[in-house]
C-alpha cells in the first residue's frame, strides 16, 4: 500500500485546515522558535514571510532555539512512529517553517508548554514523562490547557501545572505507579 501524501508531519490540506505550523529561523538574530495554530492553508512552500497576518495565527509557545534543539528529535521520533502506524510518510524538521498535523500539534504542544519555563536539565526527563503517556491524555492535557491559557504569554495556571506535572514528577525517579503501590503494600502498618 502507498505512504498516503502528507507536508510536513502528517498535515493534509485537503482533510482539514487546521494544523500548527513550527517556524525556525536560520538566522543569528533570532534564537527562538514559534509554533502558531492556524485554520487556513496558503498553497506554496511559505505561509508568511514576516509577522503573521490576522486571526489565522495564533501564537502559542515562544521557545529557545535551545530548548527546541533539546526536544526536536524526540518529537520527531515519536511523530515519525504515529505517522507508519498511519501509513503516512515520515518527515524532519528543518529551518524555516514545518506544518504539523492538529493532532500531532496538540501533543507536541504539551510537551513545549512543560518546557518553556523549566530548567534545562529537567528536559530529558520531561521528554520521557511525555512518552509516557499515551495520545489520548496528551490530547486532555493540550485541551484542559489550552481552554484557558493556549495563547503564548498565558504562562499561568494550568500551564504551571503541566510544568509541574511533566518535570516534577515521581515517574522521574525511575518509578512507576505500579512499582509505587506494589512498594506502599509490602510496608507494614
Amino acid at each position: 500500500m502507498a505512504k498516503r501524501q502528507t507536508i510536513g508531519f502528517g498535515f493534509n490540506p485537503e482533510e482539514a485546515c487546521q494544523h500548527f505550523l513550527v517556524v525556525s529561523s536560520p538566522s543569528n538574530t533570532n534564537k527562538n522558535v514559534y509554533v502558531y495554530e492556524r485554520f487556513t492553508w496558503d498553497e506554496g512552500n511559505e505561509q508568511f514571510s514576516e509577522l503573521p497576518p490576522g486571526n489565522d495565527f495564533r501564537l502559542k509557545v515562544r521557545l529557545s532555539a535551545r530548548k527546541w534543539d533539546m526536544v526536536r528529535d524526540a518529537v520527531e521520533n515519536e511523530f515519525n512512529r504515529i505517522l507508519k502506524l498511519e501509513n503516512k510518510k515520515i518527515f524532519h524538521f528543518k529551518t524555516g517553517q514545518v506544518p504539523v498535523e492538529r493532532l500531532l500539534g496538540k501533543e507536541m504542544m504539551v510537551l513545549l508548554w512543560a518546557i518553556e519555563d523549566c530548567d534545562p536539565k529537567l528536559i530529558p526527563l520531561a521528554i520521557k514523562n511525555w512518552l509516557g503517556f499515551t495520545r489520548e491524555e496528551r490530547w486532555w492535557l493540550f485541551t484542559m490547557t489550552n481552554a484557558l491559557t493556549g495563547e503564548a504569554d498565558d504562562k499561568r495556571g494550568w500551564r504551571i501545572a503541566l510544568r509541574y506535572a511533566i518535570t516534577d514528577n515521581f515517574r522521574l525517579d525511575g518509578f512507576t505507579q505500579q512499582n509505587l503501590f506494589d512498594s506502599l503494600a509490602q510496608r507494614p502498618v
